[in-house]
């Protein structure tokens, strides 16, 4: 007997956790910052690029030529990067987040005021990706008990690398391994409490093309947090080649990710 696709759903936000305790079983470098944080941008430029946007770009062509298919997908990416954008305004920069923790905690500035920061656009990126994706996982289980078991593995396997994307700079900055894995895991469970709010009050709302702009907003916020937020971290000063290691680990990492579980 198969889950429930309430459970499966669950399972697969809750696996960020996992992501957040590796990030933490390893004392915080500047090295080890620089890693985590090119892994956790190719992640997320890979599932936005190479998993969400060929989805929607196939589910729209059915509808669309293929030019105006394309101009949907590009314009609510860049939607979804102006949203981003929009967001981190809202966000106090390293400077003014220190100034904000000088009296409890002088230690918070330089880089790990910028990691915490890093981990606060983070974690708000990915809470907003991971609501329609636990829209999409428990309606595909709702529909199919077997493709809703492949779609949980798929999501709590690329949500492994996004836990420790949230926890490896909160840990870095905060140096307090249970705030981490917590961290980690409350953006993971946007997921079930997405489904949850979904099945429950919106049902008629989410067709496949509708879940399918959203997922492509989702998107386009983590390529701008990808760009705007993590390269830059990850490349900074002397650390540089890690960060870019890190990034084409976390490319090459999501791409056999995405082929293996077609």
């Amino acid at each position: 007997m198969l889950p429930s696709p309430f459970l499966l759903t669950f399972l697969a936000g809750l696996s960020t956790a996992l992501g957040g305790v590796l990030a933490v079983v390893f004392r915080p470098t500047a090295r080890g910052l620089a890693l985590a944080a090119g892994f956790a941008a190719g992640v997320m430029a890979a599932v936005s690029l190479a998993d969400l946007a060929p989805q929607a770009l196939g589910l729209y062509g059915a509808y669309l030529s293929p030019w105006q298919s394309g101009a949907a997908v590009a314009a609510l990416l860049g939607l979804g990067c102006v949203i981003a954008a929009l967001l981190g305004r809202l966000l106090p920069d390293e400077e003014a987040l220190a100034a904000l923790l000088a009296a409890r905690r002088p230690e918070m500035r330089g880089t790990r005021a910028a990691a915490l920061r890093t981990a606060l656009t983070v974690t708000a990126a990915l809470a907003a990706h991971n609501l329609p994706e636990g829209v999409l996982t428990l309606f595909a289980g709702v529909a199919d008990a077997r493709l809703g078991l492949r779609t949980a593995l798929a999501v709590a396997l690329h949500n492994i690398p996004e836990g420790l994307a949230v926890a490896a700079p909160f840990y870095y900055a905060d140096r307090r391994r249970p705030r981490a894995v917590g961290l980690a895991l409350l953006s993971g469970l946007a997921e079930p409490l997405g489904a949850v709010l979904a099945y429950s009050l919106l049902r008629g709302l989410f067709t496949a093309g509708f879940l399918n702009g959203v997922m492509l907003l989702a998107a386009g916020v983590m390529l701008w947090v990808s760009a705007d937020t993590l390269l830059p971290q990850a490349l900074r000063g002397e650390h540089a080649l890690a960060g870019s290691t890190g990034f084409a680990a976390g490319c090459l990492f999501m791409l056999l990710s995405i082929a293996a579980l077609q």
